[in-house]
């Protein structure tokens, strides 16, 4: 805190901002633990949407959306967010209010920036906090959140504050904390400012033709709604296919599970948190409180998750087998689909790039 305090400062931080952040400010080692914490274990895409989207959220949601109906009509028509979406997030992030945090931002970010596994982006992010201090939108004591310093209703970090939270009830502060006018419209104002279209949804769920190149399901591959229906996707029910003239394909569990085709609102709830289960999240949550169905397709409840330790040695046996992934971390992502779907290719399975128990040891088979 001294030396940052110095470093503050010099860059024009005032002295009585600095007392009022770090006055008693004080090290928080469980912050660290959770910083360092990995799972082995990493979640189904089922498991999350089964919290995510539960039938307890989407009545809470929908009471919420009741509650604050008005403010909900107007920031919809100022910024062309759908209310269910900003209500989506709000039960996402925070479980509407009830969950954002109980941390004190200043704490918290200055312990990562003391010892954290990223001490640069904590050190942005608490100049950010003591701006939001020197603007009088939220004093210390009230300035809460997550372990991780995002904060309030929908969890904005600071720097995220600084740019896109708006004082949408016009009491001269931008309080995401206790105005829900102001979250609502925060929210909004950052998907606008990120690209959301006014008018157009996030995705749909579709049913994909036989034989699909599942190399073709991925967020940088991209054509429009007539193109992919063109290649036999069809819509799963009367709603027919949204139209998009830049649509991917995800299919989150493989060819064992549902698929959807997203558009650019769905890439747009991706900056706000760029993990594709919550983005799913978020547009079937807003989907159920707006009195839209649920999923239509079964997901593959029945396969056990990898661990992170399964996936590192599935990683480096393709490796050594020529089916590149990258340096073994545990993280599905392109390259280790991509050498998956090779395998299976070679081996004259479902080319779908999902990693099961079963896939492990054929791969582990095949490198004796």
């Amino acid at each position: 805190m001294a030396s940052f305090r110095q470093r503050a400062s010099a860059r024009g931080v005032s002295r009585d901002v600095l007392d009022e952040a770090f006055g008693r400010a004080a090290f928080q080692p469980r912050i660290i633990e959770l910083d360092r914490r990995q799972p082995e274990f990493s979640r189904a895409i089922w498991g999350y949407l089964d919290s995510a989207v539960s039938d307890t959220r989407i009545r809470q949601g929908r009471d919420k959306l009741a509650t604050y109906d008005g403010i909900g009509r107007e920031v919809e028509q100022r910024y062309g967010v759908p209310r269910t979406i900003i209500g989506a997030i709000w039960g996402v992030e925070s479980n509407y209010g009830s969950n954002f945090g109980s941390y004190e931002t200043i704490d918290a970010l200055a312990t990562l920036g003391y010892d954290g596994r990223r001490s640069r982006f904590a050190e942005e992010q608490l100049y950010a906090a003591l701006e939001i201090l020197a603007n009088g939108d939220i004093d210390r004591d009230r300035m809460r959140g997550s372990w991780a310093g995002a904060m309030g209703h929908t969890q904005f970090i600071p720097t995220s504050f600084n740019a896109y939270a708006v004082d949408e009830d016009g009491d001269g502060r931008r309080d995401i904390w206790n105005s829900i006018a102001d979250v609502m419209g925060s929210t909004a104002n950052y998907l606008k400012s990120n690209g959301w279209q006014r008018g157009s949804t996030w995705g749909r769920e579709v049913v994909l033709p036989p034989n699909f190149d599942y190399a073709q399901a991925e967020l940088d591959t991209r054509r429009s709604t007539a193109t992919w229906r063109q290649s036999g996707v069809r819509a799963v029910d009367s709603r027919g296919l949204p139209s998009f003239e830049s649509a991917s394909i995800i299919a989150p569990a493989g060819a064992h599970g549902p698929a959807f085709l997203v558009g650019p609102n769905f890439r747009t709830i991706l900056r706000y948190n760029n993990a594709t289960s919550y983005a799913l999240a978020v547009g079937l949550l807003s989907d159920r409180l707006a009195g839209q169905p649920g999923v239509y397709g079964d997901w593959p409840r029945t396969l056990a998750s990898l661990s992170r330790t399964d996936i590192k040695e599935m990683q480096r046996l393709l490796n050594e087998l020529g089916y590149g992934t990258g340096t073994p971390d545990g993280i599905m992502g392109p390259n280790t689909r991509g050498g998956l779907r090779a395998f299976q290719r070679a081996s004259g399975m479902t080319a779908d790039g999902y990693p099961t128990h079963e896939l492990l040891r054929r791969i582990r088979a095949a490198a004796g």
